[in-house]
């Protein structure tokens, strides 16, 4: 097979390949794993082969795990998401979503920005998926722009409205109510800030990819599921000059937040993901080291037909180059 690699970089910077974590957990024993979900511990429909298994190992060596995901639903959804998949939840500490914090700080207000909202909010959710709930966050949902203080996205598929209800909506007409939102100059709180994710060797649109979606997903084989687009939602809003809070990765809020939970400092820490652009920029933005699992959303721009196949390391050095993301160590899939 030829590897379908397209990026040329001068620059190198020398990451180790691994076959799995075992050399990690007993050579390198970091304390706290920050593993993404999507990609790396499962599709959304079944864990990947050996995952169970490897978190089993690791934790027997003491390792702290936290699930970190940009996933728009709240800590507690995820980890029963979790469990019915298989998976045994008292091995991690908890889990952070973007999700959670963003519930978290509208909840709370304490932080200057977030005390600034106001309450009064244009939400842009799930439909198909099920609606995000805003319940006692004291926010009242509007569908007037001129009336609104924020924009609030937990999703791309419909608009919330005043009566809890949610109104199915395509991309186009939710980017019309945005220009009418950044005309406002209302600020947006993102609460999933993932490009793409992966769903059973699909790869389903979120809200904060770029304008580069189209050629993105061509690039890594992917399948845009529910939307006819050019660009999505947050990446469109900054275009349009709005102020976007993102509320995980690769901002480092959601990194600080797994290492407030673990107690460990930013040396002992390790980000496990699929993502170049979120979770591996975001570990190096955060001065963590960082594992990257190359069977996730970036396999098909790898050239990588099977799970566990190897991919060329010069391949993955370009990628990296493309995206101005470096891990430390680089695995086909989370296996021990």
């Amino acid at each position: 097979m030829v590897p379908r690699c397209s990026v040329l970089s001068n620059e190198v910077r020398f990451f180790r390949s691994l076959i799995g974590i075992r050399s990690l957990a007993e050579n390198r024993p970091f304390k706290a794993w920050f593993l993404d979900q999507f990609g790396v511990l499962h599709d959304g429909k079944q864990p990947y082969p050996g995952a169970i298994s490897t978190l089993e190992k690791l934790a027997s060596h003491g390792a702290k795990m936290v699930i970190i995901s940009n996933s728009s639903r709240r800590a507690s959804v995820t980890m029963e998401k979790m469990e019915s998949l298989g998976f045994d939840p008292s091995l991690f500490m908890g889990a952070i979503t973007s999700g959670e914090l963003t519930h978290q700080y509208l909840q709370r207000r304490d932080d200057a920005w977030f005390a600034a909202l106001g309450r009064a909010c244009i939400h842009m959710t799930w439909s198909d998926r099920g609606a995000i709930s805003l319940e006692g966050l004291g926010l009242q949902v509007v569908e007037n722009a001129e009336i609104a203080d924020f924009v609030l996205i937990h999703g791309t598929e419909a608009l919330g409205l005043s009566s809890g209800a949610t109104l199915p909506m395509k991309l186009e007409n939710l980017e019309k109510i945005l220009e009418r939102c950044a005309a406002k100059k209302l600020p947006m709180v993102v609460a999933n800030p993932d490009y793409v994710t992966v769903e059973a060797r699909a790869l389903r649109v979120m809200p904060g990819i770029s304008n580069n979606c189209e050629r993105a997903c061509s690039a890594q084989g992917g399948e845009i599921i529910g939307s006819d687009f050019h660009c999505m939602l947050a990446a469109k809003y900054e275009q349009l000059g709005g102020e976007v809070k993102w509320m995980g990765k690769p901002d480092k809020v959601i990194y600080e937040a797994a290492m407030a939970l673990t107690g460990v400092d930013a040396s002992d820490c390790i980000a496990v993901g699929d993502s170049l652009h979120h979770d591996i920029k975001g570990a190096n933005f955060t001065g963590i080291q960082s594992a990257f699992i190359t069977g996730g959303i970036h396999a098909n721009e790898l050239g990588l037909d099977s799970f566990g196949e190897v991919a060329d390391p010069t391949c993955v050095q370009a990628l990296a180059s493309k995206y101005d993301a470096y891990p430390s160590y680089v695995l086909s899939a989370f296996a021990w």
